[in-house]
């Protein structure tokens, strides 16, 4: 009975010895392993044989990108004025060998980088530079915490600021700036907007000023151009007028001397036909006579002989 007791403990032993020697590596991980006190090698994930007692493991590092959330830090400004800021780190571990045996903590080391050197950094800058230049200062610090990181064997992907916070009195000054900035954007866009529509205004004034100038203009044009057309008119029908006097004139002195051709008539007969062609034109208003004194005193000649041809045919 004691022989089987003892058997089955030593089962259990060499079980659980044979079970300590297999180690599962989950992806995503790898295993620190050391033979003896010493590195040895590195586990990666999958299923691996170690010898008990002699290999040990001495840490699990995780390959997968990590955060580092950093509490907020107090940082004096180059103006004097005290900021709170807190960062994220992105980080990954690349070598974990180095992660391991070149530092004791990385995780702090990564942390205790950051801070001193965002101090630094924020320290050479004012606050409306840290304010504005958020960017760089990210760059910046990425710069330097990885390089400083190189010997963990640690990649640092991103440094993101999460906050700054100035003080209440800073704030508070920073609103009434803001407020007072936009107030005077709200009054320059009025104003340009009364200046524009003034402007407006102008252009359509001068626009119904020119309308209205070149409608007067074209209605002078059109009354001249009707007074013009009248006159011609007229002066068309007064020269038709007289033509057709002056050919009724011409007609009726043609007449007369036919007549006179044919009857033979002395030259009494002929002054007396004149002076009746003369009285028939000094009848119409549209004829002028312009006569001569010795024309004058032939007509008197010549009315005398009127007077004496009359008579005769009286007395007969």
């Amino acid at each position: 009975m004691p022989w089987i007791i003892i058997f089955s403990v030593l089962a259990v032993i060499v079980v659980a010895i044979l079970l300590s020697s297999i180690k599962v590596v989950n992806t995503g991980q790898v295993y620190v392993l050391e033979r003896f006190g010493q590195y040895y090698k590195t586990l990666e994930p999958g299923w691996h044989v170690i010898l008990p007692f002699v290999d040990y493991v001495r840490t699990k590092i995780s390959m997968k990108q990590q955060i580092l959330d950093i509490q907020p830090q107090t940082v004096i400004t180059k103006d004097n004025v005290n900021i709170s800021v807190d960062n994220v780190i992105f980080y990954q571990v690349l070598t974990p060998k180095d992660a391991v045996y070149n530092i004791e903590n990385y995780v702090s080391g990564i942390m205790y980088s950051a801070i001193t050197n965002m101090r630094n950094i924020l320290g050479d800058m004012t606050l409306d530079e840290v304010l504005a230049g958020r960017d760089r200062i990210n760059m910046k610090l990425l710069s330097i915490v990885d390089s400083v990181t190189d010997a963990y064997g640690i990649k640092i992907l991103s440094i993101e600021i999460k906050n700054i916070l100035p003080p209440a009195e800073i704030l508070n000054a920073m609103e009434k700036q803001m407020k007072a900035e936009r107030e005077k954007r709200a009054a320059i866009l009025i104003a340009e907007g009364d200046r524009e529509s003034s402007i407006a205004r102008a252009e359509g004034e001068k626009r119904s000023n020119i309308l209205r100038a070149e409608a007067e203009k074209e209605s002078n044009i059109r009354i001249a151009e009707g007074m013009k057309e009248s006159q011609l008119l007229e002066a068309e029908g007064k020269a038709k007028a007289i033509e057709a006097i002056s050919t009724a004139e011409a007609e009726a002195i043609r007449k007369v001397n036919t007549s006179i051709i044919e009857s033979g008539t002395d030259a009494r007969v002929i002054a007396l036909k004149q002076v009746e062609a003369l009285k028939e034109m000094s009848l119409n208003p549209a004829n002028k006579l312009i006569l001569p004194v010795d024309t004058l005193n032939s007509l008197g000649s010549i009315a005398a002989i009127a007077d004496i041809i009359g008579e005769r045919r009286q007395g007969q």
